[in-house]
Order: C-alpha cells, then structure tokens, then sequence
C-alpha cells in the first residue's frame, strides 16, 4: 500500500513540474533558430546566468557527497571538489571576453573554425559521453535519496528524473533550462540552509554548547586545518580537475548565450559565490555537525546518507517532502543542463554536420528534441553502474582534461597549434585517459580504498589524469611543430594579427541613399542584445535550393565566402570578429536563406551594408543558376 508520505511528495512534484513545463512551454513560443534553443537568443542577464551557472553543478548528489568528505575528511576535502568548483566558475569569469568573442555554438564547431579537419566529430563524441556521465551522477544521487526517503526502487527513480526533466528541456531549451535552475537553486539552497542551520542546533544542544562554541572547539585537532591533505594533494586535485571544468561545454554555452560581456562576466562571478554559499559554507557546517551528531560513521557510504538519515530522525512528513522536493530540485538542474549541452553537440556537431548539412530549421527543431533525449537516456543506463556519486564526476572531468583541454585551450592563445596537432593530441590523451580508468575500474581498490594504478605509482594519483594531460599537452606541441601552419581563414577569428590580412573596405562604394538599399533597410530585422545587434535578413527562393550546389558556387565565386565548420553555415569573412561578419544558414523550408550578423553597436550601420553586399551576392548567384530571389518582410506588431 502507498503510504501519506509517498502521495503528499507525488502531489508536490506534479505541481512542481506543472511550473518547470509552463516555464518550458513559453519559451517554447519563443523559439524561431537553433540559437534560440541552444543559447537562449543570446538575451540572458547576469542574474539568470550566476544562478545557473551554480545550479548546473550543484547536483543533490553532489550535496550529500560533499557533505560526506567534510564528515570524514575535515576542511581540508575542500580541494578534493568544492574549492575546484568554485575556483572554476571564477576563473570561465576573467575568461569571458575571449570566449563572447567567438561565433559558435558549440566547442566542437568552434574547434573546427580554429583548425578545420576532421576534429569536429570526435570531440563531438567525447563531449556527448563527458555530459552522459555528468547526467549520471545526478539520476544516480537522486536515487539514493529517493531510496532512503520513500523506499524506491532505483529504476523507478531514475525514470522519474529523465522524464521530468525531458518534458521542459524538450519544450524551451536553453532558456527553459536556465529559469527553471534559478528556481531549482533556490529551491535548493533554502531546504540546504535550512537543515545546516537544524544540524547545528541539534549538535550544539547535546554537547551542551552554543552554536558558536559548538563550531570552534568541537572539531577535533587539524579538522579546520584547510591545507590538511598536504600542499602536493592539493596541486594534484587542482591540475588533475580545474582544466576540465574551466573548459566545460556547458558552461561555455552559457557565455555565448549571454546578452553582453559585462553580463556574462559577473554572471559567473555571481554563480562563484553561490557555489561556495553551497559546497564551501553550508555542507562545511553539515559535515562537521553531523559527524558530532553519527560518530559510528566511518565509511563513504555511510557518510553520504547522514543528511538524509538526520531529516529521516528528526522531521515529520512536510519537512521530509520539503528536503526531498529540493534535493530532486538539484538534481534536476544538473541533468537538464547537462542534457542540453551534450544534445546540442549531437544535433549540430554530428547531425547537421555530417549526416544532413542542408538541414533546415523545421528539421532541426526535430532532432534537438531528440539528441536530448538520446543523452538523458543515456545517462539513466550508465547511472546502474556501480560507481558512487563522486567518481562519475571525477571520471568525466578527467577525461575532459585529458582530451581536450590543451587542443581548445591551445588553439585559441597558441598560433602555432595545427589540426593535426591537435588531433592527435586529442586522441592520444582521451586513449590513455579511458584506458586508465577502464584499468582501474576493472581492478578496483584495495583495503584502503585506493585505486589499483595509484598502488604502483603516485603518477597514477586520480586515474593517471595527470599523465594523460601531459602526453595530450607534449602531443599537441610536437606534431604541430612538424606540420604546417593553419589557413589564414582559420586563424583570422582568434588573432588580430591574422585578421588585418583579410580587411577590406567595400562600405564606401554602396549608396545607402538608392531605393534598392532602403527596400534592403525595411526587410532587414534589427534587434539589440547588449553590446551586439542582432542582424537578421530573410530571403526567399523561388524555388527549392541544393544547397551542396549552393554553397560549392558561392564559396568558388567569391574568395571573401568560406565554409569554417561545415556547409551547414558559410561566413563571408572580410574582418577577424567573425560574430559580425554576415553568416548565412538554411531557413525553415529548402526556398529559404537566413542571413544573420551580431556586431557590436558601434560597427552595426557596416556590418548593415556588409550584409546587404551578401544578398547581393547570393541573389546574383541565384539568378545565375536560373533562381529568382525576393526578400522576407518581417511582420510589424501592432
């Protein structure tokens, strides 16, 4: 028989969910271009992007794991995952204007604009397993507080989260997934705080103590020592974790879908602190009160249910129902983040790129829903694997340190950095780093809890992810020393240096006064985000477009029009911000050909007449192959 307090929490997560798919359907409505699903519109403030930045990693999992190496290991677990965390989010903050300068989408396609190749595709898979394995950490926590709270069965938890995080994800996107994490932060932090502050009461009255008292002379010698695990373990944790996070796909994405610099900067700066709210203050105190409050608690997995165990002993129904609808509330914020992240680089890294790249817009919307799904999916299978909360973080971001950190990081302040380079050091480096795991993995720990590889050599410390990057780092040096430099057209975007050679002055020669440029002025769609417009031109074909023929002629016809990351978008590159330079993608149907730019304020009336000199280009070439062309009117509101 079901009992009151599996119902009370059932009616409480529907009417949870209720909100999440309302904020997802009206988003929904919103959404015309996979920019709009993706990144938002690129029209998120600070405030938005601070509080999802934090919630994206603060998983309920996570709370309880987090709280567990306080209990056990005093304030010196800190740099074991909270302090990485926080250090992270802070430093993709000062990275802010580098990153907002680039014109993609995802890592994978930016990589392909530095180096062209074939690195697109692998780093596209790799991307997709890294956020699957994040995922899994989630739907795993969740089900372990599910299981402590109403006695589900792990299936049935795991469940429950992908389809409830599918329904408005597959609705609104990027922008569902950032105003439901503002929500589900809240959510979080308040019953986090709330049970902190319970603990601390708690502890306090049965040693006798005020609270104060109770937090400086409980502890025992060395716990509230922060450098206790040795400056050497410290370096390790900080090498062996920080490079994968600064350089997390999803984070990245939350920079280009910011509306300005200024917003993107103190978002993260913003979401910095919130995680040490979280991970560095609050689950500090619940580790050191709980470990007054359960001394017989000497192990991990015991450590890791204490939360749960104090609210089990200590609350009625409401509070239960209140702590569990929050910690679901966390989990749920990491898994739509990274489910949105690792199903963008299915739909346009391998979907769009190499399988459909004439694609349009009605395909694609198809297909976002269901890459999606596809990494929700699986990431509730892996979740089944018998790795604690903790290591599927840690293994995800080992890999992503170890694969592509120095090939994304080196591309964008190396010149010298070659596909081929870059290649081999993504490969050699995700090779030996899912090799070391899978070693470790099959040949377990010993008494001590210590992985196998670590037994023969502390180089092996955190699955060899410190080897890993190495060969990846020395890899990506020697084989693109020995090959040859990247195009100019590939190097423009990233170096101003590079991108003087491709400056030209064409502005001058067009007259903004004729009647063919001002019927231009009417079609053309200006929107202000930030410190960007928004340029958007709609063209209609008489006819429907191949658009491999399309965009083979332009590219041959007009040495300014090149294809930096596959067919699917062309830029018409004449200056290094490649954001301003006028792109051109397939519309809604196969007769429509969007032509889009974002340049900064005070370049906007050139980047205008750069624009209309691509229609005119496009429309030449299209009366050329026996098309007529017209322009699409934007409706006016009234």
């Amino acid at each position: 028989m079901v009992s009151n307090l599996v119902i009370g929490f059932g009616i409480t997560l529907a009417a949870y969910l209720v909100v999440l798919v309302a904020i997802g359907w009206y988003f929904n409505k919103k959404q015309k271009t996979v920019v709009d699903f993706w990144l938002a519109g690129r029209k998120l403030g600070a405030l938005p992007l601070g509080f999802a930045s934090a919630a994206s990693w603060i998983t309920g999992g996570g709370i309880l794991a987090v709280t567990a190496m306080y209990l056990l290991g005093g304030l010196g677990s800190i740099w074991t995952f909270a302090a990485p965390n926080v250090i992270a989010l802070f430093l993709i903050g000062l990275l802010v204007t580098k990153i907002k300068s680039l014109p993609a989408i995802t890592q994978p396609e930016l990589l392909e604009q530095r180096y062209a190749g074939s690195i697109r595709g692998p780093v596209a898979v790799i991307i997709s397993i890294v956020m699957i394995l994040f995922a899994a950490a989630d739907i795993s926590g969740l089900s372990l507080i599910f299981g402590v709270f109403f006695g589900f069965d792990p299936l049935f938890a795991a469940v429950l989260i992908a389809v409830s995080v599918s329904i408005y994800v597959l609705l609104g996107g990027l922008s569902a997934v950032v105003w439901t994490d503002v929500i589900q932060y809240l959510m979080l932090a308040g019953i986090t705080i709330f049970i902190a502050i319970a603990v601390l009461f708690s502890a306090s009255d049965m040693g006798a103590l005020s609270i104060g008292d109770f937090i400086t002379t409980s502890a025992p010698a060395g716990w509230w020592n922060p450098l206790s695990i040795g400056i050497p373990m410290i370096l390790i944790f900080c090498i062996a974790i920080m490079p994968g996070w600064v350089s997390e796909h999803d984070q990245w994405q939350k920079v280009w879908a910011a509306r300005d610099e200024k917003s993107a900067r103190n978002g993260f700066f913003f979401g910095s602190f919130l995680m040490l709210l979280i991970f560095g203050v609050t689950c500090c105190l619940l580790g050191l009160g709980l470990r007054y409050l359960y001394p017989d608690i000497t192990n991990m997995g015991g450590a890791e249910v204490a939360m749960l165990r104090f609210i089990s002993d200590n609350f009625g129904a409401p509070i239960i129902i209140a702590s569990a609808l929050g910690l679901t509330a966390a989990a749920m914020s990491c898994t739509d983040t990274f489910s949105t992240s690792g199903g963008s680089t299915i739909s346009r890294d391998l979907y769009q790129r190499y399988l459909k790249p004439d694609a349009t817009m009605k395909d694609l919307k198809i297909v976002n829903r269901i890459a999606v799904l596809i990494i929700i999916v699986g990431a509730t299978i892996v979740s089944f694997l018998p790795i604690n909360i903790i290591e599927f973080i840690h293994i995800a971001t080992y890999i992503a340190s170890a694969a592509y950190f120095f090939p994304l990081m080196g591309g964008l302040y190396w010149k010298r950095a070659t596909k081929e380079g870059a290649t081999a050091s993504l490969v050699v480096g995700f090779v030996a780093e899912f090799a070391m795991v899978a070693i470790d993995l099959y040949m377990g720990t010993n008494a001590s809890g210590v992985y196998y590889l670590e037994t023969i050599s502390p180089v092996f410390t955190c699955h060899g992810v410190i080897l890993g990057m190495a060969l990846s780092a020395v890899t990506l040096v020697v084989v693109s020393l020995m090959t040859k430099p990247s195009s100019v057209y590939n190097l423009a975007p990233f170096f101003p240096d590079e991108a003087k050679k491709l400056e030209r002055d064409e502005v001058s020669q067009v007259n903004e006064k004729s009647d063919e440029y001002q019927s231009y002025q009417k079609a053309l769609k200006i929107e202000t985000t930030g410190e960007r417009e928004s340029l958007h031109l709609e063209v209609k074909a008489s006819a429907p477009l191949n658009w491999e023929r399309f965009t083979d002629e332009l590219t041959k016809n007009n040495t300014a029009w090149f294809t930096s990351a596959g067919r699917n978008t062309v830029y018409r590159l004449t200056h290094g911000d490649l954001l301003s330079c006028p792109s051109i993608s397939r519309g809604q149907d196969e007769q429509e050909i969007w032509i889009a730019a974002e340049p900064r304020l005070d370049g906007s009336n050139i980047a205008q007449v750069e624009v209309y000199l691509a229609y005119n280009e496009i429309s030449a070439l299209l009366k050329s192959m026996g098309i007529l062309s017209n322009l699409i009117v934007p409706e006016v509101k009234a």
